[in-house]
């Protein structure tokens, strides 16, 4: 018998802290459930629970999955720029997926033993962190393209222009742009896109009051809060990168998301580095 639909989102492991942003298990339930992937940046493992496992590299778009009915679902999220198992970066991934074996990954049908023999989907989860932990310990990411994510986070400071950032690195603008485009998969401007409208959401996720520049409040005042111009500005972005309107998007609610799921270990980076009010 098929249960009820379910889904935990947790921070992962300690050791994981500086490769992963999220972790998860989702169960669909008795009906096939329309999943709505967005951009945040980074590559996702999505590894079904008796079934075979795919890396999806960063997204530039929504993309719509249908995850059958029944299915236990492990989801890992990377950090932008993180090899997330392929040592070359992940530029050949974007805005699509590919299955772990199309990598030649050998210990996928080992691993995905271990995982199925869990006592439960948490323990499973558990399980392949801690291979993800074994495997972190030999993956070095770029540490530039690390603190250029870091500068291009929406309340990293003053706003930053690629440029500005490229010479904070002490690269120029070409070099940055290559060195992003090899372990990001996107170019700072997209990445940067991306991470403004990934704030977007933390704040509103969480309820944040905005900090009233501009005389700016609600919804327009967090978008001003993260960067946008103004409310139309973050209107146009969000339908860029999710097919929707903000309100659609939200469920016609500033705080709470429509999906009825609990990102705060997702956001928990962005709403953390946030400045108080007090300070902006």
């Amino acid at each position: 018998m098929i249960g009820a639909p379910y889904y935990v989102e947790l921070p992962p492991v300690p050791g994981l802290v500086n490769h992963l942003r999220t972790v998860w298990v989702q169960t669909t339930g008795a009906v096939p459930y329309v999943q709505r992937h967005l951009p945040a940046g980074g590559a996702e493992l999505h590894w079904p629970l008796g079934g075979q496992p795919r890396l999806l590299g960063p997204l530039t778009r929504p993309r719509v999955e249908v995850i059958p009915a029944g299915t236990t679902l492990l989801g890992v999220r990377f950090h932008p720029g993180v090899p997330a198992l392929i040592p070359g970066g992940v530029a050949d991934l974007l805005d699509r997926g590919v299955s772990l074996d199309e990598l030649g990954h050998r210990w996928v049908d080992r691993l995905g033993e271990v995982i199925t023999a869990a006592a439960t989907p948490q323990a499973a989860l558990l399980s392949l962190q801690n291979f993800l932990l074994h495997r972190a310990r030999a993956a070095a990411s770029d540490p530039l393209v690390r603190e250029a994510v870091r500068l291009l986070m929406p309340w990293a400071g003053a706003p930053r222009d690629v440029g500005s950032v490229a010479d904070h690195l002490g690269l120029s603008v070409s070099q940055f742009r290559r060195r992003c485009l090899c372990a990001v998969g996107t170019g700072p401007k997209s990445l940067q896109r991306t991470l403004r409208f990934q704030g977007f959401l933390a704040l509103a996720q969480a309820g944040a009051i905005a900090t009233g520049r501009r005389g700016a409040d609600g919804m327009a005042g967090l978008a001003v809060d993260v960067g946008y111009a103004d409310q139309a500005h973050l209107s146009r972005e969000v339908r860029r990168l999710t097919g929707l309107t903000p309100s659609g998007l939200l469920g016609g609610e500033v705080d709470r998301c429509s999906c009825g799921h609990d990102h705060t270990a997702s956001y928990a980076p962005f709403l953390a580095a946030r400045r108080s009010p007090a300070s902006l």
